[in-house]
């Protein structure tokens, strides 16, 4: 009875099924008419972007949502979802279709809590990041299905497997000392898609297991995928970590009952480097050099499901990719300025006891993803003396810190940049008591 109510209650949050939307799957050129169908039914709330070409020329397309397609507005976070970055692993891509069809339609519709979400935060969805690996996996005879045909994309790279290893460093830094945030890329790697936008929160969905996955993947100590005790390799904002995973698996259909393709998952999650250590791949290296908090969502078993079984897919996790953007509204969030008002872009944020800061961006404004609780919170900037607040985070949403840093004179030394070890530098420090964030927004008709 219990699973029924709660089935029940989650159909009576998003009650309707967009009528556009078609349970199929989608062809490189059948993904590109879809996209630009949402764009032109909601024109005033989308955008259609591409971030480049793949190796055959096919262009990598993202559709966002927001108020103010195409702007940044300062205080209004990023979040992404990312699909199909292994070509054969096709369901994630086919969900992002048909939620970008379910958001405009709802979205026209009224629907207040989707309105409310495409009004607070700007959403970009990218529904093939390998589509030439998919068009060689949509290519094959079902009769003869190759397991790991089109994983690749057309140079024969593992796309999840080819990301600078970032981790090498930052565990020496845990161990010896040194930067725990932004760890500086090689001299020729670029990230330009995810560097132009101030990305807080992301996902990005795989098939070949049913589960949850949070960082980090790359194990500190390596062994065999089948070795047991597993042992988890655990970021400083774990416990955080589990509490998105969560968000996802308990909104799914059944990722929450643990069993996963003859694999068993407590509540639908997992640490990656518990499951299996992962060397260069996406989720860490978010983590590592940017502000983004991402996690790996093993979506099916089967990572080309029959047709037949997408409808029953989509109403499965429907609701819980919604609530998982809406995960963003959590923490503080604030500007940091100087005395003239001017936005001060790269200050790093610290939170005292926990290892990984964060940055403003360009538009002064910051992002710090936080459970409830009560923090001590710095902010540093060369040039300017260190700031240090106490902040109570609350359940319901965000808390407004803002931060105005004065600048050092000739006789003082910057301070240095807090990590979450050791005690924080004091200078400044007063008791801030948070104001909610604004939920009135301006509405434009997308009708």
């Amino acid at each position: 009875m219990s699973q029924w109510l709660w089935l029940l209650g989650k159909v009576l949050l998003l009650t309707r099924v967009a009528a556009s939307v078609n349970f199929f799957h989608h062809r490189y050129e059948d993904l590109v008419q879809a996209l630009f169908d949402v764009q032109g039914a909601c024109p005033y709330v989308t955008r259609l972007y591409s971030i480049g070409r793949s190796v055959q020329g096919r262009h990598l397309y993202v559709l966002e949502f927001s108020d103010y397609p195409g702007i940044h507005e300062p205080m209004e976070p990023e979040f992404k979802y990312v699909a199909n970055m292994h070509g054969n692993e096709v369901l994630g891509r086919e969900l992002l279709i048909q939620l970008a069809e379910f958001l405009c339609e709802e979205y026209r519709h009224g629907n207040q809590r989707i309105t409310q979400l495409i009004h607070d935060t700007r959403i970009h969805l990218l529904p093939s990041m390998n589509p030439d690996g998919y068009e060689v996996a949509a290519a094959q005879s079902p009769s003869a299905w190759g397991y790991l045909t089109g994983r690749n994309n057309a140079n024969g790279v593992d796309l999840n497997r080819n990301f600078p290893d970032l981790n090498t460093i930052m565990y020496y830094n845990e161990k010896y000392g040194g930067l725990n945030h932004h760890i500086p890329l090689p001299d020729n790697w670029r990230s330009q898609w995810m560097k132009s936008y101030n990305f807080v929160l992301s996902a990005n969905l795989h098939g070949g297991a049913v589960v949850a996955n949070y960082p980090y993947d790359k194990a500190q100590v390596q062994r065999s995928r089948n070795n047991w005790p597993r042992m988890g390799t655990l970021t400083p904002d774990d416990t955080l970590f589990q509490k998105l995973a969560k968000a996802y698996s308990y909104a799914h259909g059944w990722m929450h009952q643990g069993f996963s393709c003859g694999d068993i998952f407590p509540g639908g999650i997992t640490n990656g480097a518990s499951w299996y250590s992962l060397s260069k791949g996406m989720q860490d290296f978010n983590y590592i050099h940017t502000n983004c908090f991402e996690i790996t969502l093993e979506l099916s078993c089967n990572k080309f499901p029959p047709q037949k079984e997408l409808e029953r897919e989509w109403l499965a996790n429907r609701e819980a990719l919604i609530s998982y953007v809406e995960e963003i509204h959590q923490g503080i969030k604030g500007s940091v300025l100087d005395e003239n008002n001017n936005k001060l872009a790269g200050a790093v944020i610290s939170v005292q006891g926990i290892g990984h800061d964060v940055t403003s961006g360009e538009h002064g404004d910051y992002f710090r993803l936080l459970l409830p609780g009560n923090y001590d919170v710095t902010v540093s900037a060369d040039g300017y003396q260190p700031q240090t607040v106490m902040v109570t985070v609350g359940p319901a949403g965000p808390s407004v810190v803002n931060f105005q840093l004065r600048e050092s004179t000739a006789d003082q030394t910057p301070g240095p940049k807090v990590s979450g070890k050791g005690p924080h530098n004091k200078g400044l420090h007063k008791k801030v008591v948070p104001r909610a964030a604004p939920e009135d927004r301006t509405e434009l008709d997308g009708s």
